[in-house]
C-alpha cells in the first residue's frame, strides 16, 4: 500500500471545523460567515496539495485557489467587521 498518497490526505481533513457555525438569523451574515469558513476550507485543502501534490496542473490550481479565496475572505473579514454581530 502506497501511504504516501493516504498521509498526504490527513492534511485536508479540517472539514469537521466547519460544523457547529451557528447562525445568526442575519442572512447576509451567516452567508458571509459560512461561506469564508468554506473558503478557509479550500485554503487548507490547497495548501495540503501544495505540500503533498505532484502533478503541476493541480499544483497550479491550488496556488490560484489560495490566492483567489484569501482575496475574498479579506472581503468578508471587513464586511464582518463593519457589521458585526454582538
Amino acid at each position: 500500500m502506497d501511504h504516501s498518497k493516504k498521509d498526504g490526505m490527513k492534511d485536508m481533513g479540517g472539514m469537521k471545523h466547519m460544523e457547529g457555525i451557528s447562525m445568526t438569523g442575519d442572512v447576509d451574515y451567516d452567508f458571509a460567515a459560512n461561506i469564508r469558513m468554506h473558503h478557509q476550507m479550500a485554503v487548507h485543502m490547497s495548501q495540503a496539495e501544495l505540500k503533498n501534490g505532484k502533478d503541476p496542473q493541480m499544483l497550479q490550481v491550488a496556488k490560484d485557489i489560495i490566492a483567489a479565496q484569501k482575496k475574498e475572505n479579506a472581503v468578508f473579514d471587513r464586511w464582518m467587521k463593519a457589521h458585526k454581530k454582538l
